[in-house]
């Protein structure tokens, strides 16, 4: 198991205990996050995997420009920073069993989401400790553009410990 994979279980792990036991998350006022329209082609495509928390799932991710310069010198990526994940359903055989290539990774089926996460200034000071990512934000979409009511505080929850680099888990794959 990769250490990325271990965290990322870890942490959906952790998100679940916290739901089962009752506690209450943050939610955030109203939507602050428009559809990226044009993402596919306006910010680059930086990295395609088997979605780590996910393991029926796939993710294509993409990053505008200001999250393509990466982190500055203070370590953290700069405010306008946006980060697009189109997340698809992993292919099943009849018996349900996820489908993979041969070369071990799965394959992408139907379209489900797209996940965006944006920095803005002063975004997490809504949010308690546990959820707050310092002024990252989360919102989730359908396909076609359409908000999709969920609860972003699971993205909240698993993305938080991630302080050393900026709440982002492909942080080595953007620039700087």
């Amino acid at each position: 198991m990769t250490v990325l994979k271990f965290i990322g279980t870890c942490f959906v792990g952790a998100c679940a205990v916290a739901l089962s036991a009752g506690i209450v998350f943050a939610q955030a006022e109203a939507p602050r996050i428009d559809f990226p329209e044009g993402y596919e082609s306006e910010f680059k495509n930086y990295l395609s995997l088997d979605r780590v928390q996910n393991p029926d799932q796939i993710i294509r991710l993409f990053a505008n420009d200001i999250a393509l310069e990466g982190r500055g010198e203070d370590g953290k990526f700069a405010n306008g920073s946006i980060l697009v994940g189109e997340i698809y359903a992993a292919l099943k055989d009849d018996a349900g069993n996820i489908m993979e290539s041969s070369l071990g990774h799965r394959i992408a089926g139907n379209f489900a989401a797209v996940a965006v996460m944006e920095k803005r200034e002063g975004w997490g000071d809504i949010f308690p400790e546990g959820l707050r990512n310092d002024d990252w934000d989360f919102a989730i979409f359908s396909p076609d553009g359409e908000r999709l009511d969920r609860d972003l505080n699971g993205c909240r929850a698993c993305h938080a410990p991630l302080t050393d680099i900026d709440f982002v888990f492909s942080v080595e794959h953007l620039g700087g």
